[in-house]
């Protein structure tokens, strides 16, 4: 399998080198055990003929013009972590020059991947219009305004749809690096992810911090801070906008538009979030939770942390 890591300035080092490390493992490991796979034939090229990380490092890139063409491209993160410092360097003119490399490698037929921030990128060429992405959970209501077209589900890590592939924030490089080598050998994928002394993380979610993600909104941010001040209790969507001075139509409209999700959808996250957090942190039992987070009974809250787990799992079985 060829395999392009495209590398712009600025690139995120420990994306970069995760994504290397990891393929070069595969590659080595399969020689050492003898488990059978096509192997990566992997390349670093740039846009530019002279490429640095975000810490200064000078990125060994390759001439492309007598290249094979790859079986996929992947695109490691730039090193972006505020909206204010990203959506400009998109507008970079080596980024540009990257929309249009990554669009003919497209319609040759070679598939492209990318993680955290560079998902971003995908995003700017329409590579994902029309299908499903994940991205690092703390730009998603930036991801969801700029890019309408892409369904967008930031509590995944990896997320394949058509000829696109996906990962979330910063260490999900790592996800990525494996589903490509788990979809030539699950063996190798799981070797691999011994000796980097990994372990399989289902979701964003547990990561994500929500109400970082509600102040990008005043109005989702007041909805959050009134749900966490009543979540020991039932909760009327009525009430709320009431309570805000808003109708249950606008609250509807801002969660979607800012967080993906409906109130609902959003008022169950924060209950699974703080259930979580004190099955984790105090001794109350199953039925006693469901109390503090609004449930009428434990076996709510079981069948819901159940679905929650079992929906990780099937995603990553389908990966």
């Amino acid at each position: 399998m060829r395999i392009f890591v495209l590398a712009l300035e600025g690139v995120f080092d420990t994306g970069l080198t995760t994504v290397l490390d990891s393929l070069t493992m595969a590659n080595g490991l399969a020689s050492t055990t003898g488990i059978a796979t096509t192997g990566f034939d992997i390349t670093v090229v740039g846009m530019r003929p002279q490429v640095r990380t975000a810490l200064g490092m000078q990125v060994p890139v390759h001439d492309m013009s007598d290249a094979p063409a790859p079986d996929w491209v992947v695109l490691p993160a730039l090193n972006r972590m505020t909206a204010e410092a990203l959506v400009p360097a998109l507008g970079r003119d080596d980024v540009v020059d990257a929309l249009g490399a990554l669009r003919s490698w497209r319609s040759g037929g070679a598939r492209v991947a990318a993680a955290c921030t560079g998902t971003f990128v995908l995003a700017e060429s329409g590579l994902l219009d029309g299908g499903e992405a994940t991205t690092t959970w703390w730009l998603s209501p930036l991801f969801r305004q700029r890019y309408p077209h892409v369904h967008l589900d930031a509590h995944r890590i990896v997320v394949p749809s058509g000829g696109a592939l996906t990962a979330g924030a910063a260490l999900s490089h790592l996800d990525l690096a494996l589903w490509l080598i788990r979809n030539n050998s699950p063996e190798l994928a799981a070797l691999v992810a011994k000796y980097l002394v990994f372990d399989t993380r289902l979701s964003q979610s547990a990561y994500a911090i929500s109400d970082h993600l509600s102040h990008s909104d005043p109005l989702v941010e007041r909805f959050d801070r009134w749900v966490r001040e009543h979540l020991d209790a039932a909760i009327s969507l009525d009430v709320v906008a009431d309570a805000l001075a808003t109708t249950t139509r606008t609250l509807t409209r801002r969660l979607n538009a800012v967080l993906g999700k409906t109130p609902v959808e959003y008022i169950q996250d924060l209950r699974i979030e703080r259930a979580v957090h004190l099955l984790k942190t105090s001794k109350l039992t199953v039925d006693r939770i469901a109390e503090q987070v609004g449930y009428a009974d434990g076996h709510t809250l079981r069948t819901l942390l159940r679905r929650r787990i079992g929906r990780g799992v099937r995603e990553l079985r389908g990966s």
